[in-house]
């Protein structure tokens, strides 16, 4: 600045301090200075040095200083105007003056008030009174609704929000009859919720009394999305309002919820939920054509539904080829304490503009009770001021509105709907407002809130206050009000319809046909996974070579090498080849793949390679080449991206997108496979429970690295006993396979039979390179899936006495084991690669075949009080007809394994031998030592 002060001598001394503060303003925004200012600053900042500067005064004796002063002013109420916006209906504390609003520190006096100034580009008038400004800014700015934006980086977006909002002062402008809508909506919200208290007193319901304006801001935004493109929302939300959002806006029938409140819905699902997780689809009409709707089922952890929303939106957009993202719209409905306290919001945040998971922007809506359970103080709530300021994290701007005025409510919904639309972002509307009763209808709030709930107590509610002002305004008579209320309890006594107008039938050309799936066949129904030679030989040909010029790693070229002599025959086939195969295969028969994780392209492990990346140039500069996208010119779509650093989030996303694309082979990879304990909420209350609770199918693949081989404690164990404590009624599979043609098999069973049930694979990360697991082709092109796996090397199996069961990578430690001690003749081990459901059948019929056998051994890793054993265990008797079976594994542990290498490898020399028995001790060929197994 210095540099050009000495340019005319009214820039020094007392204006020296305004014109430094100009051209701060001006280097912020350029058009916030006068006109003459901002030429002089272009030509200063583009090098040349003026000569001359505007003066300090202007025109009509106007001192640029005040005027400059007003620009100012209005550039605070845009950056701060929501700090003294009236949000809290219940008016529970003053709102704070903020001093960065005050015009006294603009230099602006009440002297000031009539004198009028130029407006720049606020507003549309040019020229105003700096009192017609002031209030225009405070209805903009700093009324019942603050909007908060200027963190947003792209100026496009922010001035697209300011122009949108002064244009009109942030004031509704509905007609006569919306408005009478607008109340219909509040009346049907707030009767549903007192019919249903008197109805069923102290039954739970989690009510939407005090939230009443969350019902007509959804029932707008449906109506007015088809004219931005949308034909389907999935709509994510938990418990509170859920009830009404059911009967008021997707049409369930007011007697169908009587039947769950007394009990008598039918039991078609082995364990159903609360009426209060229920789901619901519906297509409701709109001016510009039907919109579909399909509530996502949620449990009591609140915001899990969240990237199981967006995961199935996304799923949709691709069935519809809607690649600018605009057909298919994510909504999700918030409490406040949980939007800023619980970590998936922020992995789902996180993901909202990544490659793999952007789904053109969510609209977040939340219920702001302003109390958390049974915890009412900021100070104790969260650590920044407003629940939505997570939003912040991905520039997502956020409209606060008063609960008490529903048309501001609407108005704020169809700003953020525009907004939305128009640049493909997240965009929150955070509704203040209150929760009438406890934490649930038998809860007393007094116990703990008792100075908020006077306040709740003495609020009318906004339905009635709405009512009033409408009738004082002559909108509508009082006498039609409580006619209004009278048609609502009416339908309700008659159990009928009460929501908006719901579409019997209506097109939906892409719905999944899930009727295919439903009561389908058992899991072991016979399927045709191989491939012919030449078909194996075909796919090998176009998947390992790659464009001209396209410069490889030599580690990426040396495995394109190697899978090129696999396909040939000339050595066998690793897990990375295999899996390749199976994708290969899969897209080519028209089935779609999407892989995901923290690292899927490559593979944790740099066994996958499914995505070459060019050593000459960037990615976004032609750096990427995908072989498996490029196998045919009609093939299914391949995709794989590699997931931001998170397990929750991320593996409840690709559940939902499962649930939304059964066509595609879905799969979710964990970097390891203990890792999956941060999504233990998907894991439980999704992937495990949801056909039982909801009859939601879902045929998504989790993937997880897992083997005890030193690593330590965390990167060892997926933790199967986890896993199969939640298998029952058929609800998922589990696999262990234990050489690369069971994987390869397995994925496309995955696909090829009609059973929809999640597939969980514990992969060894041990075996990706070890010899003695890779198949060769005849495995790929004779074989299919084999639950259980027989000994071959057993030469006489009259001779057996003893037979070891086991899954996975171990079998290769037994195996080398009774080599070294020269017990082929005396043990065989028969390897169990389903562990649910269990083969009881497969493994009773390999048993049968050792007559003499009177020893059965279950071998594992996994410490004692882990892995399948305890799980499994009566399974096994079951099989070998009661017989007693021994364990041969390591002792109970605190952790999934030690971290000690020396305790490791002790450990293993022991429970091998415990494995074989008291032959393999008194071996001479065993002297305790192994042959170590390659990584």
């Amino acid at each position: 600045m210095s540099s050009f002060l000495t340019a005319t001598s009214h820039l020094y001394g007392g204006n020296a301090a305004f014109i430094e503060d100009l051209f701060n303003s001006y280097r912020d925004r350029a058009d916030s200075v006068p006109p003459e200012w901002q030429e002089y600053f272009a030509r200063l900042t583009s090098g040349e040095m003026p000569t001359t500067a505007p003066s300090p005064a202007t025109g009509a004796g106007m001192p640029h200083a005040k005027q400059h002063g007003v620009f100012r002013l209005i550039e605070a109420y845009r950056r701060r105007g929501f700090t003294e916006a009236q949000l809290d209906s219940l008016k529970r504390n003053e709102t704070p003056p903020d001093p960065m609003l005050d015009p006294a520190r603009y230099g602006l006096t009440e002297a000031d008030m009539d004198t009028v100034f130029d407006t720049g580009d606020f507003g549309t008038e040019s020229r105003l009174s700096l009192r017609d400004i002031l209030a225009g800014l405070r209805r903009t700015y700093a009324g019942m609704m603050g909007v908060e934006f200027q963190y947003i980086l792209e100026t496009e977006q922010r001035r697209w929000l300011e122009e949108r909002l002064e244009a009109d002062l942030a004031t509704p402008a509905f007609e006569a009859k919306a408005r009478q809508n607008i109340l219909f909506e509040m009346t049907a919200a707030e009767t549903m919720e007192r019919y249903l208290g008197s109805k069923y007193v102290g039954a739970k319901r989690f009510g939407l009394e005090g939230g009443e304006s969350l019902i007509p801001a959804i029932s707008l935004l449906i109506r007015n999305s088809a004219a931005y493109g949308v034909e389907e929302i999935v709509l994510g939300m938990a418990h509170r309002g859920r009830l009404n959002v059911l009967l008021n806006v997707l049409g369930k029938k007011s007697s169908e919820l009587y039947d769950q409140f007394e009990g008598r819905q039918a039991q078609t699902l082995t364990s159903g939920d609360e009426k209060y997780h229920d789901g619901l689809s519906a297509d409701v009409p709109t001016p510009n054509g039907p919109v579909h709707i399909s509530l996502a089922y949620n449990p009591s952890h609140l915001e899990i539904v969240n990237p199981v929303v967006t995961g199935a939106v996304r799923a949709r957009q691709h069935r519809r080829k809607d690649a600018d993202r605009n057909q298919v719209m994510a909504v999700l409905i918030h409490g406040d304490s949980a939007l800023s306290s619980l970590g998936v919001i922020q992995g789902t945040l996180n993901m909202s503009q990544t490659r793999g998971y952007r789904v053109g922007g969510t609209f977040h809506i939340v219920v702001n009770n302003q109390v958390g359970f049974t915890t009412s103080d900021d100070a104790d709530m969260r650590s920044t001021p407003f629940c939505t300021d997570i939003a912040k994290m991905v520039t997502a701007p956020v409209f606060h509105v008063n609960g008490d005025d529903p048309e501001l409510v609407c108005y704020a919904t169809q700003v953020a709907l525009e907004f939305r639309a128009k640049f493909k972002k997240d965009v929150f509307l955070d509704i203040y407002c209150f929760r009438k009763l406890g934490h649930n209808e038998a809860d007393d709030p007094r116990l703990t809130q008792p100075f908020m709930y006077r306040k709740v107590a003495s609020h009318p509610g906004a339905r009635a206050l709405y009512a009033k002002r409408l009738v004082d305004e002559k909108v509508i008579s009082d006498e039609d009000v409580q006619q209004m209320i009278k048609d609502y309890r009416d339908a309700m006594d008659r159990g009928d319809r009460v929501g908006g107008p719901i579409m019997e039938q209506s097109n939906r050309a892409f719905a999944v046909d899930w009727t295919k799936y439903m009561g389908g066949p058992a899991w072991a129904l016979p399927t045709d996974t191989s491939l012919p030679l030449a078909k194996i030989q075909e796919l090998t040909r176009k998947f390992t070579v790659v464009p001209d010029g396209f410069s490889v790693h030599p580690v990426a070229l040396k495995v394109l090498k190697s899978r090129a002599e696999m396909g040939a025959g000339e050595q066998p086939v690793d897990w990375g080849m295999a899996e390749t195969l199976a994708y290969a295969s899969l897209v080519e028969q028209g089935i779609g793949v999407r892989i995901s994780g923290e690292d899927a392209g490559r593979g944790t492990f740099s066994h996958r390679h499914a995505v070459l990346h060019d050593q000459a140039r960037q990615s976004r500069q032609g750096g990427q080449y995908v072989p498996l996208q490029n196998i045919s010119a009609d093939q299914a779509h391949f995709s794989v991206y590699d997931s931001i650093l998170n397990e929750e989030a991320v593996l409840a996303y690709e559940y939902g997108y499962a649930g939304s694309a059964p066509e595609r082979l879905v799969m979710w990879e964990a970097q390891y496979g203990d890792f999956a304990n941060g999504a233990q909420v998907a894991i439980d209350q999704f992937i495990a429970a949801s056909e039982a609770k909801w009859g939601n199918l879902n045929r998504l693949v989790v993937n997880l690295p897992h083997g005890s081989d030193g690593a330590g404690p965390e990167h060892s164990s997926a933790r199967p006993e986890r896993w199969l404590q939640l298998c029952a009624e058929a609800n998922m599979e589990v696999v262990m396979p234990s050489c690369s043609a069971q994987m390869f098999h397995v994925l496309r069973r995955q696909m090829l039979r009609p059973y929809c049930k999640p597939l969980i694979i514990f992969m060894s990360k041990r075996l990706l390179r070890f010899k003695p697991s890779m198949s060769s082709l005849n495995e790929f092109t004779d074989m299919g899936f084999r639950p259980v796996i027989a000994d071959t090397g057993v030469r006489d199996p009259s001779r057996i006495s003893r037979i070891i069961f086991c899954s996975g990578q171990v079998y290769y430690d037994f195996e080398q084991g009774r080599t070294d001690a020269g017990l082929q003749d005396d043990v065989a081990i028969i390897r169990v690669e389903s562990l649910y459901p269990f083969p009881v059948a497969e493994l009773a019929a390999e048993i049968a075949k050792y007559p003499n056998a009177k020893e059965f051994v279950w071998g594992q890793e996994e410490p004692r009080n882990q892995g399948a054993w305890y799980m499994i265990r009566h399974r096994l008797e079951e099989a070998i007809d009661d017989h007693r079976i021994i364990y041969a594994g390591r002792p109970e542990m605190a952790a999934p394994a030690v971290g000690y290498g020396s305790m490791h490898k002790a450990q293993l020399e022991q429970f091998v031998a415990d494995g074989l028995g008291p032959k393999a001790q008194k071996s001479p060929k065993s002297s305790g030592k192994r042959r170590e197994q390659a990584v």
